[in-house]
């Protein structure tokens, strides 16, 4: 990343900014589709989001990564996991927003690497660093007050937390283009969605084409409203490291928290304010050792990079204490 140009870099975090802050706003939206109920939104996510990255992949002409998967048995199981959770994903967060938890569900994005990290360590067998074992503990500590506060565990944000951090496991062991990846799985979703579809339309509980025509694109445009993001993300990815990728992350719960208080003015007590701010914690001392880590890394290849100019060997980087 270090060798991209600087008006690359730039477009980059441009992208990056527009998909974390379309990825924040989205709050908006939903409520606009009343009264459509969040399974029918659900559903014609799912169906429109196919047409619209159908559509750009078939203007890319990139096809070739569809037969490559279909050959590969483990790779379209994994797939198929990916949609299940990420439909999960997409419906929780539907019928959070519409129902009034905007800011329980920006919860779930807040507390996702501490889920992600706690899964690697399960799952995956990962070693954490002592900093991120303490990230971890008062994350579970943050789940307690939130939990005490709420007067039962804050199950939308957990969800969320796990269906989205179950997903990237899941993307990571198919590696997969982020529009491919969006292609390939709601292929899957296409066919359940457009069942649903129409048997709630038999049963005269559909408002597709019943509420109007501005109803009816405003549903259509659920598809663009998915892709876009992620295209802007796709772009954001291959031009800026992924350390500035990290931080960039936190941009669309932190706006989605806001628009929960101050335009949706849902009730933050204080046992809430101090559960979310043990989570900030949590996300302070992550963010403070992925960069801390991020430096000594680059510290290291440049040490490198001149002990080879010089034919020497390289000086060891000596670790800052904790």
């Amino acid at each position: 990343m270090a060798g991209k140009p600087r008006g690359e870099q730039h477009i980059g975090l441009l992208n990056g900014f527009a998909a974390y802050g379309m990825w924040g706003l989205v709050p908006l939206f939903w409520p606009l589709l009343k009264p459509a109920g969040a399974a029918e939104i659900l559903a014609h996510r799912m169906a429109w989001s196919l047409v619209v990255v159908g559509a750009a992949l078939l203007v890319m002409r990139r096809w070739a990564w569809a037969g490559e998967l279909l050959r590969q048995p483990r790779k379209l199981g994994l797939v198929t996991v990916a949609s299940a959770v990420i439909t999960v994903n997409w419906g929780v967060y539907i019928w959070a927003v519409n129902s009034g938890h905007v800011v329980e569900a920006s919860l779930g994005y807040f507390i996702n690497p501490l889920v992600t990290i706690a899964m690697g360590v399960l799952l995956l067998k990962e070693r954490l660093r002592p900093v991120q074992w303490a990230a971890v503990g008062v994350g579970l500590a943050a789940v307690v007050v939130l939990t005490i506060g709420y007067g039962r565990p804050p199950w939308i944000s957990l969800c969320l937390a796990f269906s989205f951090a179950t997903y990237g496991l899941a993307k990571k062991k198919v590696n997969l283009g982020g529009i491919e990846s969006l292609a390939a799985e709601t292929a899957i979703q296409f066919l359940p969605a457009v069942a649903y579809l129409l048997w709630l339309g038999s049963r005269g509980d559909a408002t597709f084409g019943t509420e109007g025509a501005e109803h009816a694109a405003l549903l259509a445009a659920t598809g663009v409203v998915t892709a876009i993001p992620l295209v802007c993300f796709g772009a954001a990815a291959i031009r800026v490291p992924l350390s500035t990728l990290g931080l960039l992350q936190y941009l669309a719960p932190v706006f989605q928290f806001l628009l929960g208080i101050f335009y949706f003015h849902e009730a933050m007590p204080a046992e809430r304010w101090a559960g979310f701010a043990l989570v900030w914690v949590a996300l302070s001392l992550l963010t403070f050792d992925a960069l801390r880590t991020a430096r000594r890394g680059a510290l290291a290849l440049r040490d490198s990079a001149r002990a080879g100019t010089a034919g020497e060997p390289a000086v060891p980087v000596v670790p800052e204490r904790a």
